[in-house]
């Protein structure tokens, strides 16, 4: 866990990765061009010379998805003022919530976040979407979608988008909403902003790899953001054939260098090293 801004990723490599790409799809393949991490990408100093070049190198939109805790930084608020979109998480109305469910940095303040937020909504131009994790009894509660409530009617972003965890979570007491608290934090939420639950928006799980020529370490570079089911994994890997794949995640699987992880009786496959509490 680091708060550290540095060059994780060498930039002009990420750029030429992003030009392959836009070079290899027909007009209308590419909805969004999304900048995520392996962490969170504002954590990469470059972000916003990378943001500039992408849009010098497409009309297609950027944008960001972020836990929005470094945005109290003025610094961090300019580099990400020129993407079209920027996605920030607010999945708690108080501090101790934010702890449980986030588990910041030890240096990141709750009303850092707030604050931050609020400030970037002041000076941005672009779509504001704030997203919210609903976690069964935790956050989904009247309770807690009040005071998520009345942080949004601060912030004032253009929408909320409501997720739910359906990856395997690091905590085994992670649950998704069930219906009825989604139901609650539409009637709660929507009552201060817009609401949409998401069936397409910016996200990385409908990218396609093709500038990678190791399938295997293709496949650890996906997983290593988040676990992924198999068939996402061959929509997303796309120049390989089916069967390749399925040999590739069977000889990573027996050099323990990816495992498998099942929730909802569904089996998702992540880096060996990825710890999975219960």
């Amino acid at each position: 866990m680091t708060n550290e801004r540095r060059e994780y990723f060498p930039p002009e490599e990420v750029i030429a990765e992003v030009e392959q790409v836009l070079a290899s799809h027909g007009q209308g393949d590419i909805d969004w061009v999304t900048f995520v991490g392996s962490g969170e990408p504002t954590l990469q100093t470059s972000i916003g010379w990378l943001i500039h070049q992408v849009k010098s190198l497409t009309h297609i939109p950027v944008a960001v998805i972020t836990n929005g805790s470094l945005l109290y930084l003025p610094e961090i608020r300019l580099e990400l003022s020129s993407a079209d979109a920027v996605l920030p998480s607010l999945d708690a109305g108080n501090a101790q919530l934010y702890r449980k469910i986030n588990r910041p940095h030890p240096d990141f303040r709750f009303n850092h976040l707030i604050d931050g937020l609020i400030a970037f909504r002041k000076e941005y131009q672009g779509k504001l979407w704030v997203e919210v994790m609903l976690v069964k009894d935790i956050n989904d509660t009247v309770e807690a979608l009040q005071e998520i409530a009345m942080a949004l009617k601060e912030i004032k972003p253009d929408q909320v988008h409501l997720l739910l965890p359906m990856r395997p979570p690091a905590e085994s007491w992670v649950q998704p909403s069930d219906i009825c608290g989604v139901r609650r934090a539409k009637d709660i939420l929507g009552s201060v902003r817009p609401i949409k639950i998401p069936a397409s928006i910016p996200r990385e799980t409908t990218a396609q790899v093709i500038t990678k020529d190791n399938l295997e370490l293709a496949i650890l570079g996906i997983i290593q953001r988040h676990p992924m089911q198999e068939n996402e994994l061959h929509n997303a890997l796309g120049k390989w054939p089916f069967d390749e794949v399925h040999d590739a995640l069977e000889i990573l699987l027996a050099a323990d260098k990816v495992q498998i992880i099942k929730r909802y009786q569904q089996c998702f496959w992540s880096p060996a090293e990825s710890i999975y509490n219960g």
